[in-house]
């Protein structure tokens, strides 16, 4: 069984660590220490961390300040407040002039669980697709998450880096390359591709052996790197698969699916469908429900691939 780690936990470990490297990596956050887990680079680091407070668009600023003196600062808040509440500052004072600005967003969408709909941000990665030279990571576990952090630090620009409340299997071994914008082929197949991020790559994977036991050959995609997109390797995917299935945990409105069907009504159009949540708000309840409600299962995956096979030429 593999383990099952936060990756708001690999977060904050993979601060600690890179800041024992990086005597001008800093730390800042909005209140919320504990939960975002940047406690533990506090802890390690008092000298280097700053508590804004309840104030996420002043912490953006402040992050920007820092950047612009030559720091590495981790802005960190739930992603609720660090996209939505304080998009105005991130997209004026770090988008624009393009800071080396880096945002840790944890918490979000619907396994924020019982915080319910305001706290489920289902909307981030939408928010922040739109503000020009935002790069957005999305890890799949804790070790592609600790990777994600090494590599948002070393990349000179503003990125946004999406960790999860929900303990999620861990899918990948300690040796795993991490490259920033390309998208990692899990496993082959000939039938179907299904294309996930986040949460929902290890569900993909367990679709996939699903599929295999009805005969169905399904290649597994994980785009960690949101924007910018591996529009090759979805390509590559759709001209020897002829069926995409996409599966995030986000809204299907801007979010991965968005984000692939650009890419391929452009360069090889397929039979797609987008698993994800619909245009609804979430709700209040137990993670385990809320996911099969909103249908971000291994199930409903094996459903609509079975469903877009039916259909392409």
């Amino acid at each position: 069984m593999a383990e099952k780690i936060a990756t708001r936990e690999a977060y904050g470990n993979a601060l600690v660590e890179f800041g024992n490297e990086y005597e001008n990596l800093v730390v800042l956050d909005a209140d919320l220490a504990e939960a975002t887990k940047t406690c533990k680079f506090k802890a390690a680091h008092p000298d280097r961390f700053f508590d804004c407070g309840i104030a996420e668009g002043n912490m953006m600023g402040v992050a920007a300040g820092l950047a612009a003196s030559g720091y590495i600062p981790f802005a960190s808040s739930f992603a609720m407040f660090a996209a939505g509440r304080a998009f105005e500052q991130v997209r004026n004072m770090i988008g624009y002039p393009h800071l080396n600005v880096k945002i840790g967003a944890t918490h979000a969408g619907l396994t924020v669980g019982e915080d319910g709909a305001t706290h489920q941000c289902n909307e981030d990665i939408a928010l922040m697709r739109t503000i020009p030279g935002m790069t957005i990571i999305n890890p799949a576990d804790a070790v592609e998450a600790k990777a994600a952090v090494k590599a948002a630090i070393e990349f000179k620009g503003p990125v946004y880096l999406r960790f999860g409340r929900f303990a999620v299997p861990t899918i990948n071994s300690e040796d795993y390359t991490f490259e920033l914008g390309r998208g990692v082929e899990l496993c082959d197949g000939k039938d179907v591709s299904i294309v996930a991020s986040g949460l929902t790559v290890h569900m993909a994977l367990e679709a996939a052996e699903l599929l295999k036991a009805d005969g169905i050959s399904a290649r597994v995609i994980n785009i960690h790197t949101i924007k910018p997109i591996d529009a090759d390797i979805l390509i590559k995917a759709a001209k020897e698969t002829g069926a995409i299935v996409t599966a995030e945990e986000h809204s299907i409105i801007g979010g991965l699916g968005s984000a692939v069907a650009e890419v391929l009504s452009e360069k090889c159009p397929v039979p797609m469908r987008r698993i994800g949540v619909g245009d609804k708000f979430g709700k209040s309840g137990q993670v385990p429900d809320l996911l099969k409600e909103y249908g971000i299962t291994a199930e409903n995956i094996v459903a609509k691939a079975k469903e877009v096979i039916k259909i392409k030429k």
